[in-house]
């Protein structure tokens, strides 16, 4: 692929990498709450369409990332890709919009032949005003972004968390409605992984892999037409969008004392059977009712496909982040409590908040 004048020189062929969409319905959330967010961390105007975002490699190695107006193209090449299926993706150079030095994401594959990924050296004609390179945001450390990858792992892995949660406790009927109507429950524990058991506390851990992650071409090889890509893929940790990975999951119990802090759960407490209520779950809840009287930005409540006639919802907010089935129950992830997956109780008013909220929520086309 040939670059733009503010990007990779054009006699110099892209290796491309990998791809992901940045849309309204399905963009990276580990750069924003919601899409205009995310645009914005890429210095991107909103746009309704869309992009796509093209992760790859020039010849000397140098980490690029090209962004297309082509939606369309990259869906195709990331649903080829996820079936295992080889796809030249090449967009004409009138789909470029621009390109930008690095990554936003990490990427677990390399170009074969080339240096090793690495940041573009400054261009010496830009006297200093060239774009610094762009990098994953940091999820070693507990905050919004590894927040939201922790959400995103829970959506994609639904069943192996939602298996750790009994029926009788997350239908059972408390009288811990919150102010939406939702009985919630959040128990703090030491549970680590997807196999913590029930009574355990869920963690979200720091080894979330990015959304690049998920769609990585079957190989990488330069993208002039025509040419094969092959390369190497080294496996990616899990994580979190939506749409990338595994988390770890917590525990639900029936909601009461509706100021109380989350109650410490070990080993030794797992048969306790009901937790007290997290007061920055009841805010999160707040919030999200809130969104239905004043729509929020787009991209900030998503809905997918879930089995049956379900959806899967997942919507963010200031400090927290919500994944939940229209059928089921919900998960909330807090930044006040690192780690920690919270339980949302199915309650009497969780069902009529969840089919509201995917009422106004986006959907993939």
């Amino acid at each position: 692929m040939a670059g733009t004048d503010n990007t990779v020189a054009d006699d110099d062929a892209l290796y491309v990498l990998t791809a992901v969409l940045l849309t309204p319905a399905q963009f990276p959330s580990v750069l924003g709450d919601d899409y205009p967010a995310a645009c914005a961390a890429l210095g991107l105007e909103p746009y309704a369409e869309g992009y796509g975002l093209v992760l790859g490699q020039d010849s000397d190695g140098a980490r690029w990332t090209v962004v297309v107006d082509d939606v369309s193209l990259v869906a195709v090449a990331i649903a080829s890709w996820d079936c295992g299926m080889e796809y030249d993706l090449s967009p004409d150079d009138r789909s470029v919009v621009c390109a930008l030095p690095g990554w936003p994401l990490a990427v677990a594959v390399a170009a074969p032949g080339v240096a090793a990924p690495h940041d573009p050296a400054p261009d010496p004609d830009a006297d200093g005003e060239d774009l610094s390179p762009l990098s994953p945001p940091d999820t070693d450390v507990w905050g919004p972004a590894q927040r939201r990858l922790g959400a995103d792992a829970i959506a994609l892995q639904w069943a192996v968390w939602r298996e750790q949660i009994d029926d009788a406790t997350a239908f059972a009927p408390t009288g811990g409605d919150d102010a939406t109507g939702a009985d919630t429950s959040a128990e703090a524990g030491t549970g680590v992984g997807p196999e913590a058991g029930p009574g355990t506390g869920g963690h979200a851990g720091a080894g979330a892999a990015s959304d690049a992650d998920t769609h990585s071409a079957s190989g990488a090889g330069a993208q002039e037409p025509g040419s094969e890509a092959d390369s190497e893929t080294e496996p990616g940790s899990s994580s979190s969008s939506g749409e990338s990975d595994a988390g770890s999951e917590e525990t639900a119990g029936a909601g009461d004392d509706a100021g109380a802090e989350a109650v410490p759960a070990g080993p030794a407490d797992q048969d306790t059977p009901l937790s007290r209520t997290h007061p920055g779950v009841r805010r999160a809840l707040a919030d999200a009712h809130a969104y239905l009287d004043t729509p929020p930005p787009p991209g900030r409540i998503r809905s997918s496909f879930a089995p049956g006639d379900a959806r899967m919802i997942r919507a963010d907010g200031p400090g927290w982040s919500m994944v939940a089935r229209t059928d089921d129950i919900a998960f909330m992830l807090l930044d006040e409590v690192p780690g920690e997956i919270m339980t949302v109780g199915r309650g009497t008013e969780l069902p009529k908040l969840l089919r509201a909220l995917d009422a106004i929520a986006v959907r993939p086309s």
